[in-house]
Order: structure tokens, then sequence, then C-alpha cells
């Protein structure tokens, strides 16, 4: 079985929007809901204002990519979806990457700490 467990439901998807925490850049939405139990479960969500398929399945792409660099490093327990944004088929890898770093310490569910240099954030919790 994969470590990496997806979020598939329509109804998980819209609990993370309803009663999750959120964060906002310009090529990256977080949402972060916690959950009971020790798995951590993600889902990925790119709408049509993203652009066609090549555009969409990019972002879906690059967004997995930085997820999975993470994943050792989140606490378990969340359920996390991330939507594309306008911006984010556009954009390197390394960038998605560090805007969904940002935000996953802002909602608390990787640790501050390792770093010692300082991340210019555009994020802000809702």
């Amino acid at each position: 079985m994969s470590k990496y467990i997806t979020v598939k439901e329509n109804r998980d998807f819209a609990r993370a929007y309803r009663r999750g925490k959120s964060c906002v850049s310009p090529v990256l939405v977080t949402y972060a809901l916690k959950v009971k139990g020790t798995g951590l479960r993600y889902g990925v969500t790119t709408g049509k204002k993203i652009g066609n398929a090549v555009k969409r399945s990019r972002a879906r792409r690059v967004i997995r990519a930085s997820y999975f660099q993470l994943f050792d490093q989140l606490k378990p327990g969340y359920i996390l979806i991330f939507v594309a944004r306008g911006k984010t088929p556009f954009v390197k890898s390394q960038v998605v990457t560090k805007a969904m770093r940002q935000h996953l310490k802002t909602l608390g569910v990787l640790p501050s700490g390792h770093e010692g240099k300082h991340e210019e954030g555009t994020s802000g919790v809702h």
C-alpha cells in the first residue's frame, strides 16, 4: 500500500474547505483540517480557470512533487487540500515548494525549526 493517501470523496474536500484553515499565495491555496487518526491525506484540485488540460496537468504534477518532497517532515493527523491558482502552471517547482512549505508552517502541519534562512512569505491565514 502506498504511503501517499489521496482524498477522493467530494465530502472530504467540502469538509476541508468549510472547517479547515487556509493559506493563500499567488501560486497555491492550502487547506488543512485536523482529523482523528495518525494518517496524512492530501488532495489536489485544478479548476478550468487554470487553462487547458496540459496546464492543469502540469499544475497538479508540480503540486504533487512539492508535497512528496515535504512529506517526511509533516505531522500526521491532517487532511491537506492544495488548490492550483492561475500562475501555478507557469512557475518553477521550487516556487511552489517554497509557498507550500510556508503555508504548512503557518498552519502548524510542518514543524518550523530546521532552516536558518528567513523565507519571505506572501501568505495569509484565513
